[in-house]
């Protein structure tokens, strides 16, 4: 599993002119899923992301993490994180997960999320998605839960 975690102040994801999913400070959390991932995959991923310290204290450290800010999260899912790009220009797809196996997992994370107590607006699993953010910092992060 792997996620690219961008520390926003706010955010959306629209469909067809349809707002699906927003957030306040917070993440925008882009989630790729293998078939190789693993419900501990999963928890990882959760745990990870939302204990992640990348939020200043008043020293001005990053220091504090989503809950000690009272944060949010944007989950998106997103396929190309697994894109392959060694041979030629066009990137192959083939390690990204099966679109049901990965849909099954990108709602369970959204789903731990929020029993952890944070909102959690997502986007629309497999649709053309129109993200709209204002990076804070800008801080992006990767996380790949098989490189622990």
């Amino acid at each position: 599993m792997r996620a690219v975690i961008q520390r926003v102040l706010r955010a959306d994801v629209s469909v067809d002119g349809r707002v699906t999913g927003q957030t306040g400070r917070g993440f925008v959390v882009l989630l790729g899923i293998a078939d190789e991932d693993t419900e501990e995959d999963l928890d990882y991923m959760v745990r990870k992301i939302t204990r992640m310290r990348i939020f200043e204290d008043e020293n001005g450290k990053m220091n504090l993490s989503l809950g000690d800010v009272g944060g949010s999260l944007l989950v998106i899912s997103q396929f190309t994180l697994f894109a392959d790009t060694r041979k030629g220009n066009r990137p192959s797809f083939t390690a990204a997960g099966d679109p049901k196996y990965s849909k099954d997992m990108y709602l369970k994370f959204i789903d731990k999320c929020r029993q952890l107590g944070f909102a959690a607006g997502e986007g629309e699993f497999g649709a053309h998605m129109m993200v709209s953010l204002i990076n804070d910092g800008p801080v992006t992060i990767v996380i790949d839960s098989k490189n622990r």
